[in-house]
């Protein structure tokens, strides 16, 4: 009974292709015409094929060999000799094969144009682009906030083997909102990447940024605008925020969120939480309080002492474990040290499994210090921060700096602002062990940050020259 049940499922199979396969042959497909310019193609070669060969081949085609001898004598050409048959059969194999290339082209655009919304002029362009950046590098960073985002805004132009593992203890505005509100991770950091990584078009790169202001939004009953965040209404939130919202909902987990949201964008890589358990960032200041919250820390008066999460035993990802093992190029940062790239190398394992890697590992440098964490920092003093929170192991070897300058008026805005510039120190990293890279990585603007294209520029350059091979 059960042969007889696989033996009828398996022609109940065949059927059902075989009724597939055969819509291809109705009304409004738009691919029969150019198929059947396949067998003209095939015929012309073969008659190229059978000239050139002086016609030995026609020994089994008569009727075809007879009827390129009457056609050709019509005209006064004589098929027998070299002169004559081998141009003639040169013709005959270019046409055929041209015949079966545009076929086949316009059949591929028929079908894709009937899937696909791009540009079908484009298509060769995408395949193109598609294939080679999954040949590139593996490429890992770690990180959060602006700078990671950036970061990858440039590396995908290289390689679509990225893997982003980004921080989990955003607690302000939107993401904070929805954190308290529905009790998921915040998605704020893991959005600015996934649209740094997407292969959208402007208009949903767009979408998922835009905020809303509150404007039309669901009022109170005594008419006044709710605040931010509270239920009903949506000020202050990113429609990307609210998609991984409605997402976490529809999948019940946030990890599965991120992974149908990064397939539904198309995004080249993969973007993952260094954890996925709730936690809080805590800071000791140099003072010796004690400020729970990124947000809080970020205002709290003082220097930052150390950083250290609530709770402090907290499982990575085994994917995110897998991809620094199978790195080629581990980055860390750029971004904010006590709130964007410390919280990741906290999550216990994750540090590890870095020094244990043999790829190539470089931490970018910020380009200004931040008003309440990094005041007065230098690139010594980042690097510092970094070893006191991971002591046991070391995270790099590379330092990448920059060494532009942007203008005096750039700077005293910033300067006002309480952020100063920071300067390459390539004596200073050499003194810790490290080795420093200096390279021209801001782009003129009316911020100062560092520019996509110049960073992954210099971390692709430098992988190419010093990474060890695996």
């Amino acid at each position: 009974m059960a042969q007889a049940r696989s033996e009828s499922s398996r022609f109940s199979e065949a059927a059902l292709w075989l009724r597939s396969s055969l819509k291809w042959l109705y009304p409004g497909m738009r691919v029969k015409r150019w198929l059947l310019l396949v067998p003209v193609g095939i015929s012309l070669v073969i008659i190229g094929v059978g000239l050139i060969t002086n016609l030995r081949t026609f020994d089994y085609l008569r009727l075809l060999d007879d009827l390129a001898r009457t056609v050709f004598l019509r005209f006064g050409v004589e098929l027998n000799l070299p002169r004559v048959y081998v141009p003639v059969s040169l013709v005959f194999m270019a046409a055929g094969l041209l015949l079966i290339f545009v076929s086949i082209k316009q059949t591929i655009g028929s079908i894709t144009s009937a899937l696909v919304t791009m540009d079908k002029r484009r298509l060769a362009d995408v395949v193109f682009q598609k294939r080679y950046l999954a040949q590139g590098q593996r490429v890992v960073t770690i990180g959060g906030g602006t700078g990671l985002s950036t970061l990858l805004r440039g590396l995908k132009q290289y390689t679509s083997n990225i893997v982003a593992i980004v921080t989990v203890t955003d607690d302000g505005g939107s993401s904070g909102a929805l954190q308290r509100q529905f009790g998921m991770l915040p998605p704020g950091d893991i959005r600015n990447c996934l649209v740094a990584l997407a292969d959208a078009e402007t208009l949903m790169t767009d979408l998922l940024q835009y905020r809303f202001d509150g404007r039309g939004d669901h009022q109170a009953d005594e008419g006044r605008p709710q605040p931010p965040g509270a239920p009903g209404s949506l000020e202050g939130h990113s429609f990307g925020n609210l998609l991984l919202a409605a997402m976490t909902h529809l999948t019940g987990d946030f990890e599965m969120a991120v992974k149908e949201t990064s397939r539904v964008l198309a995004i080249r890589g993969r973007v993952l939480p260094s954890t996925v358990q709730n936690v809080s960032l805590m800071a000791e200041m140099e003072d010796g309080t004690v400020v729970e919250g990124e947000t809080s820390i970020l205002k709290a008066p003082g220097a930052i002492k150390s950083i250290y999460l609530n709770p402090p035993e907290v499982q990575p990802l085994s994917e995110a474990l897998d991809a620094i093992h199978n790195a080629e190029a581990i980055i860390i940062g750029p971004g904010s040290v006590f709130t964007s790239i410390i919280p990741n190398l906290l999550v216990r394992g994750i540090p590890e499994a870095i020094s244990r890697s043999k790829a190539l590992k470089v931490y970018v440098c910020n380009v200004m210090t931040q008003p309440g964490e990094t005041d007065g920092f230098g690139v010594v003093d980042h690097i510092r921060a970094i070893e006191r929170h991971t002591p046991a192991v070391r995270l790099f070897d590379y330092v990448l700096m920059n060494d532009s300058v942007p203008s005096r008026e750039l700077l005293e805005r910033y300067r006002r602002e309480g952020a100063d510039l920071v300067p390459p120190d390539v004596e200073g990293v050499r003194q810790m062990g490290y080795h420093p890279v200096v390279a021209p990585l801001i782009s003129e603007t009316e911020v100062v940050r560092h520019d996509p294209d110049k960073l992954a520029s210099a971390v692709m350059r430098l992988l190419f020259e010093r990474a060890p091979r695996l």
